[in-house]
């Protein structure tokens, strides 16, 4: 249909509202990370730690954030030649503490994501995980499936920011999620009857079944619900990928890391 000289001074108001639009929109730049050079330059090495997953890592009373990736970023420091510095981190702040430049490497238990490797570089693997729930004993043969869970009358609890709360959201769409922002004491909600199932990785299952034994077990599942590789989550500097991964094998081939793991693991917090 042809334009009239009714609609061409509408027409030529709308353009120019756009383009002064899109000249006052912010222009977002990617964020310069530091490189292997610079950490060595200047003598420090920044790894962030949600300090709320144990064994990986768990902060204690008086503040100190300690367990199996401590161990593992001050053998990491060591062998750069560096200082170690322990910067607080959040599961919901991890990416963007991250893309911030806080921290030049991110432990502590983290899965490896599409997403998450579309903005820094993973290490070599230090293992394979996948989410498993984690009941009241009386109901270790009861919560055996996503099905079994699934359920409106069961109530499910998720800490926000990772990939459990990606999980419960999208498997768990009739029953009743309820959020626990402090994942240090989220076990405590399904062991007082607060909730009923608490869905995560298995190395947590584990952990917090032994420290709470006989009230809370790992539900009988045949396997996990998933499978997913977990890393060091790192800047993107291939000098600095290659000399973590380089540290990793070795820490893997000798055993060092499943020490660390296991000296955390049986660790009385």
């Amino acid at each position: 249909m042809r334009e009239t000289r009714v609609q061409r001074p509408w027409r030529r108001a709308v353009i120019l509202a756009v383009a002064a639009l899109i000249v006052t929109l912010p222009t977002i730049s990617p964020v310069t990370a530091r490189p292997l050079a610079a950490i060595k330059s200047d003598g420090v090495l920044k790894v962030g730690l949600t300090g709320d997953y144990a064994p990986f890592s768990l902060r204690d009373q008086a503040g100190q954030i300690a367990g199996a990736d401590v161990t593992m970023a001050q053998s990491l420091a060591k062998a750069l030649g560096v200082t170690l510095v322990i910067v607080p981190t959040t599961w919901q702040t991890l990416q963007a503490d991250l893309m911030a430049d806080r921290y030049d490497i991110a432990m502590g238990g983290i899965s490896v994501t599409p997403d998450r490797a579309a903005i820094g570089d993973f290490s070599i693997p230090v293992m394979r995980d996948g989410k498993r729930p984690i009941v009241r004993c009386a109901d270790r043969d009861r919560y055996v499936s996503v099905a079994t869970i699934d359920r409106p009358d069961v109530r499910v609890v998720v800490n926000p920011g990772g990939t459990n709360e990606r999980f419960a959201k999208a498997h768990f769409v009739h029953a009743t999620l309820e959020e626990h922002a402090d994942n240090r004491t989220i076990f405590n909600e399904v062991a007082v009857g607060h909730a009923d199932v608490m869905v995560t990785d298995g190395a947590e299952v584990d952990y917090q079944s032994r420290l709470h034994a006989g009230i809370l077990c790992p539900a009988a599942v045949s396997d996990s619900f998933d499978h997913a590789d977990k890393a060091y989550w790192m800047t993107r500097d291939q000098p600095l990928k290659e000399a973590v991964d380089d540290w990793l094998k070795q820490c893997l081939q000798t055993g060092f890391y499943r020490k660390a793991l296991l000296d955390a693991a049986t660790r009385t917090p």
